[in-house]
């Protein structure tokens, strides 16, 4: 699609959004079609980087509920039974012309998802409406990329790991995990929060915007602001950790401790090695 073209889509979503049109027509229904298609290509992002800076384009979450709005609920059942809105139903282009791996056992891919060469999803991972998939990476069982959320090339979501989505407010940034991580089993990544590029989420890690990180090597505490969420740094290796709740007799008494995330090393050799192993496995 070309530049004027997509921008002449996304002044019509935003037009249809913001008028509040909430029936499928001759205009509005090709309309979610297209900007759907537009996102499976990689043409639109939920949020892109300039310079290292990741900004948000507020249309491509516009268009998804607007696809939402003027969506019936029909079934769609096809060797599992599920129903969704007509406008929304599970990715399937050509997935082996591009060198993916989608393993028998339950996987699915929501339209409006955008999924690069050469990934393997494992049964049964989810990716949802405007996230992106990076070339390369892998998409371990009972994964979860939720809606709008970023993931580079070359990263390993582990089994279980949970990559929080967002649909509104349309401003708000989406979970991003940027090039050449390694994302731990049983992780949660929530809030809008930025891993940065080769980090690396130790099994158990829960990074949300309440949720400080103790870097050890640099003895600072990372947090998120009313203006920034949370970033972990590029090359950061974190592991969860507990903190001591304060200020109260009681909860001293009974050992309490609150959830914590801990940078205990930034990457190495030695830690390249093991991430380079998952390689052999795709």
């Amino acid at each position: 699609m070309t530049t004027s073209s997509l921008d002449a889509l996304c002044a019509a979503v935003d037009q249809a959004f913001e008028q509040g049109v909430r029936e499928a027509n001759e205009v509005t229904e090709p309309l979610v079609a297209r900007f759907l298609r537009a996102l499976e290509a990689g043409e639109l992002r939920a949020a892109t980087c300039v310079d290292g800076q990741w900004c948000v384009n507020p249309v491509v979450k516009r268009g998804i509920l607007l696809g939402f709005r003027i969506g019936s609920i029909v079934d769609q059942s096809a060797g599992l039974p599920f129903a969704d809105k007509h406008t929304f139903g599970v990715l399937t282009p050509d997935f082996a012309a591009r060198g993916v791996r989608i393993v028998p056992g339950g996987s699915s891919i929501r339209s409006g998802a955008c999924i690069g060469r050469s990934v393997t999803l494992m049964p049964p991972c989810y990716v949802n409406v405007g996230a992106w998939v990076g070339d390369g990476t892998m998409v371990d069982s009972h994964a979860l990329v939720g809606s709008c959320a970023q993931v580079g090339a070359r990263v390993h979501l582990s089994a279980a790991a949970q990559l929080g989505g967002v649909l509104e407010p349309v401003g708000m940034r989406p979970v991003i995990i940027e090039d050449d991580c390694l994302i731990g089993g049983n992780t949660g990544v929530y809030e809008g929060t930025l891993v940065r590029t080769g980090a690396v989420l130790g099994a158990g890690v829960v990074l949300t915007a309440s949720v400080p990180v103790y870097d050890l090597v640099h003895q600072t505490i990372l947090r998120a602001t009313a203006d920034s969420p949370l970033e972990i740094p590029a090359g950061a290796v974190v592991v969860a950790g507990t903190r001591p709740v304060r200020g109260s007799t009681f909860a001293t008494e009974a050992g309490l401790s609150l959830n914590c995330a801990i940078i205990v090393k930034y990457r190495d050799d030695r830690t390249d090695l093991r991430a380079a192993l998952e390689g052999d496995l795709r």
